[in-house]
């Protein structure tokens, strides 16, 4: 993985952070929740990130 692979998985991944404590105190539904991870994954298109996408948010 080299540097821009893995800035663009590290802003991915901190950014669906974000989401997913804004999903579990309640501001976003779930449905805003998987909008926002498809903008991440088309914004940033992380190599590991794409893997795991859609995979439940346990």
């Amino acid at each position: 993985m080299d540097k821009e692979q893995f800035k663009a998985e590290k802003m991915y991944r901190i950014s669906l952070f974000v989401a997913k404590s804004m999903l579990e105190k309640g501001i976003l539904s779930k449905e805003e929740y998987s909008e926002i991870d498809t903008v991440l994954l088309e914004k940033y298109r992380p190599c590991l990130g794409r893997l795991l996408a859609g995979k439940p948010l346990d």
